[in-house]
């Protein structure tokens, strides 16, 4: 029986397919740029599992629909799947249920999958993203916590468990598991991303600033998402340090420099130019640029977290596209979404309140942010992240204390 590179057993027997299949787990599991051989090995291939881990590369890529492509390679899985192993099946079927929109069968397929084969570390990454997007922390952590045992000997799963112990407060735990990682590998990017979080929360803004940029150099080689988001760590620290013209050289030459069609470049592109303007810089013209590519997002509502900062920057730049983007949001109110708990009690207030806030109608800014920030939780993202949303709030009080 063949395995693949973390000792699970594959149906794979051809050893260019096997290789692209251990090159999009390391690649995965690593933010490194070989995951995206697996699209070339699929098309080449009629296995299932790389098929499958095609389809659920396209469906990471946060396209703010069903990519065609990801609707392709499932159904050249399709065409294979009676003959691949139950965990190969398992894994085709959290493909189908990421194109249905489907959360709660993810959910169910993963533990299904991790109960029996708790190596599967590219399955529990792809859990914790499910977990994460939608605010459940403690489930991020419970679910890496049982991979421990069987999968203690792999890097990625103690930076894995980093994260999931920083968002659920439990500082002292991320900094173990994540110093646990890059005793392993230094280079492991998500314990370094977990302890750049731990060193922001702490205030360890000095340690912070030091660890970061003694570990730059090895970042080209990542993908566009974790290159610029540990650069924009970087940012928030300098920021800390009031350097905020460090940070605008971190945005011009770093974080706003790679795939800036990819959501995450995106909205971490808005996140800083809000905290830059925040901190006095003049940006003008970097909102103008920046919005161009988010005009193509004016109907993408698919994740509350994402939205919110597209609107921003499409409101902030006014661009049309914001107002259509707005009503899009507006029109969410009372269907029956998965994460419809999450629209009602911050995406819709908070869009509201940001638009408010960009027009100087800072009463009406106010009382939205007031209803939303209570329950921030519910569209996911980081502490780090979210605390956007906070500043704004901060910065609209002190609006109204000086009116």
């Amino acid at each position: 029986m063949t395995q693949d590179v973390l000792n699970n057993d594959i149906s794979a027997d051809q050893a260019s397919t096997i290789a692209g299949i251990n090159d999009f787990i390391l690649g995965y599991l690593g933010y490194d740029l070989r995951l995206v051989k697996i699209l070339e090995v699929a098309d080449q291939s009629e296995d299932c599992l790389a098929n499958t881990y095609a389809g659920l590369l396209w469906m990471l890529s946060e396209t703010g629909d069903v990519p065609s492509e990801a609707r392709r390679y499932h159904e050249r899985a399709a065409q294979s799947v009676t003959n691949a192993l139950p965990r190969e099946k398992l894994l085709f079927s959290v493909l189908e249920a990421s194109i249905a929109d489907d959360p709660e069968a993810i959910i169910r397929l993963t533990d299904c999958i991790l109960s029996q084969w708790p190596r599967d570390l590219v399955t529990l990454k792809l859990r914790q993203y499910h977990d994460f997007i939608r605010g459940r922390f403690e489930d991020m952590l419970a679910v890496a916590l049982r991979s421990e045992d069987a999968a203690g000997d792999v890097a990625a799963l103690h930076g894995m468990l980093a994260f999931a112990y920083e968002q659920c407060h439990d500082l002292p735990a991320a900094e173990r598991s994540a110093r646990t990682a890059l005793a392993m590998d230094a280079s492991e990017p998500w314990a370094q991303h977990a302890l750049a979080h731990v060193y922001l929360t702490q205030g360890r803004i000095d340690e912070g600033t030091a660890f970061l940029e003694e570990r730059c150099a090895g970042w080209k080689t990542l993908t566009s998402f974790m290159d610029t988001h540990l650069w924009w760590h970087l940012a928030l620290f300098y920021l800390a340090r009031n350097r905020v013209s460090d940070a605008v050289s971190v945005y011009d030459q770093h974080c706003w420099t790679r795939e800036r069609s990819f959501s995450q470049d995106q909205v971490g592109a808005v996140s800083l130019l809000v905290r830059l303007e925040l901190a006095g810089a003049d940006v003008e013209d970097r909102w103008t640029d920046l919005a161009n590519w988010l005009a193509s997002r004016q109907d993408d509502v698919s994740q509350p977290f994402l939205t919110l900062q597209y609107l921003y920057g499409l409101l902030r730049a006014h661009r049309p596209e914001g107002q259509h983007l707005l009503r899009r949001i507006e029109g969410l109110s009372g269907q029956s979404l998965p994460d419809q708990r999450a629209w009602d009690l911050v995406g819709i207030p908070l869009a509201r309140g940001l638009n408010a806030y960009l027009h100087n109608e800072n009463a009406s800014a106010l009382l939205s942010f007031n209803a939303a920030l209570p329950h921030l939780q519910d569209i996911g993202g980081s502490h780090a992240q979210r605390d956007l949303f906070i500043q704004i709030h901060q910065d609209l009080k002190r609006r109204m204390s000086k009116a």
